[in-house]
């Protein structure tokens, strides 16, 4: 089940509300609970098995470190079990396909792969169990004592399946006495209303059109580049808008989930672009993984070998695919360059030259990030100089560019933060024109829902691009 999509939206969403609301406050995590079970059996009811194995897990290990404070050698045991367990259940379902290839392309056996069905949020949920573990051992949080409680958590199915990635420390006191009102639920809900409409009414759309430049037989120079500037768009506002969602969401129950994009494609650079994008991912490695590993203390060489360890983890969580390595190696490389060699003039350079930098890396980063097959990424990318299959002439781009043109333009102008200035501009003045734009805010959300209800009924194109990380 997905947030856009009928179903959820016309008969899950409103029968979970409903009785949200109704029942008194001492049931509303049992309610949550049970719909967010079945929020996920709805596609796969076998591995609901793994994520009530995982979160068991985690909650055993909170309760024995507590009890065996002081052992230290007996804390250190049940919090390694209870780390390898979780790690081995995620790379078993997510990498053993890609340990087979590998090496049977090593070695040259004919190894069979197992050929395992990814279950859905997997790389998800355990990044949150693991945390768990992990703050409790560091003493940063106390440990849930309720099981059911600390399974609502996890299972949550706001963020579930696609993130934010949620410490346990940010909702702690949200799952015992959180704040159910009015105000929270109306800005939750424009929250989620928002991002139903990047989602469907801007990702879908430019999403189509990059499946059509991808699948065609040439592509001139412009065309290829016009394919991963929409590939880039489209991952932007699919999950950027699935975050917006899962906040929104969060709010209506009265949980607070952290920001997840903060504008990354207005980035100056390629560290401030990772300060926007993926929040919650960057901020998990950047505290379980680069400072426990020493981060830039230590020397120079230590530094880079605690980067490279991030961004090829960071690479390998997104995907079961070399490329994605590639992909994160490929962003640790620049960051080290920004660091250590031109980092400080580019911070002197104009904010123009800074911003299409940073543009021109990401945008082709994520032609590495969108070809599973290194054989089809080898033959896309020499389009990009007119090399191999493309041509010179941009007749085909300028079909592209007329037919999804406005959509297009407001992707890139709505990637960057127009939307605060006008909300700020339309609020201030005087009491009638706050009125006015209330109105009108009301007018257009009524528009755009009838416009996105139209696209899903039309549609079939309306993938979620995370759920295959």
């Amino acid at each position: 089940m997905v947030f856009s999509g009928i179903p959820f939206l016309f008969f899950f969403l409103p029968l979970f509300l409903l009785i949200y609301y109704i029942i008194p406050y001492s049931f509303k995590n049992a309610v949550l609970l049970a719909f967010s079970l079945l929020f996920y059996a709805w596609g796969e009811p076998v591995y609901i098995v793994l994520m009530l194995i995982s979160s068991f897990v985690d909650y055993l290990d909170g309760i024995l470190l507590e009890k065996l404070e002081g052992k230290k050698a007996l804390r250190k045991l049940s919090f390694v079990t209870a780390l390898v367990i979780n790690i081995s259940i995620l790379c078993f379902f997510k990498y053993a396909d890609l340990a087979v290839e590998t090496v049977n392309a090593i070695l040259g056996l004919k190894l069979k792969a197992p050929g395992i069905a990814l279950p859905i949020g997997i790389s998800f949920y355990t990044f949150q169990t693991v945390s768990y573990s992990i703050d409790v051992y560091r003493g940063n949080v106390k440990a849930e004592k309720n099981y059911f409680s600390y399974l609502t958590y996890v299972s949550m199915f706001p963020q579930l399946i696609a993130g934010p990635i949620v410490r346990f420390s940010s909702v702690q006191k949200d799952l015992h006495e959180r704040k159910i009102s009015e105000s929270a639920f109306v800005r939750g809900f424009k929250r989620f209303l928002i991002g139903l409409f990047r989602k469907v009414l801007i990702a879908n759309q430019i999403g189509e059109l990059w499946d059509i430049i991808r699948t065609a037989e040439t592509r001139s120079i412009a065309a290829s580049w016009l394919g991963i500037l929409c590939f880039t768009l489209q991952l932007y506002y699919d999950f950027s808008a699935y975050s917006d969602m899962a906040i929104g969401l969060g709010e209506v129950l009265g949980f607070h989930f952290p920001e997840n994009f903060v504008y990354p494609l207005s980035a100056t650079s390629i560290t401030d672009f990772w300060r926007r994008w993926h929040i919650s991912l960057s901020g998990w490695f950047r505290d379980y993984v680069y400072i426990p590993l020493g981060g830039n203390r230590n020397g120079v060489l230590k530094h880079l070998r605690n980067m490279f360890a991030v961004w090829f983890l960071t690479g390998l969580w997104h995907g079961a695919s070399w490329n994605y390595v590639l992909w994160g190696l490929y962003h640790g490389l620049l960051l080290t360059f920004e660091k250590y060699l031109w980092g400080k003039k580019l911070e002197k350079a104009a904010a123009f030259f800074r911003h299409l930098y940073t543009l021109v890396i990401v945008v082709l980063g994520f032609g590495i990030f969108t070809f599973e097959d290194l054989h089809e990424l080898a033959a896309y990318f020499p389009g990009l100089l007119g090399l191999g299959n493309g041509a010179v002439s941009a007749a085909d781009s300028l079909w592209y560019m007329g037919n999804y043109l406005p959509v297009l333009l407001v992707a890139v102008v709505f990637a960057f933060p127009l939307r605060p200035k006008l909300k700020a501009g339309l609020n201030s003045g005087s009491p009638y024109r706050k009125r006015l734009a209330g109105i009108c805010e009301v007018l257009l959300a009524a528009g755009l829902f009838l416009l996105t209800v139209a696209a899903l009924v039309k549609d079939v194109y309306n993938p979620f691009l995370y759920f295959r990380f």
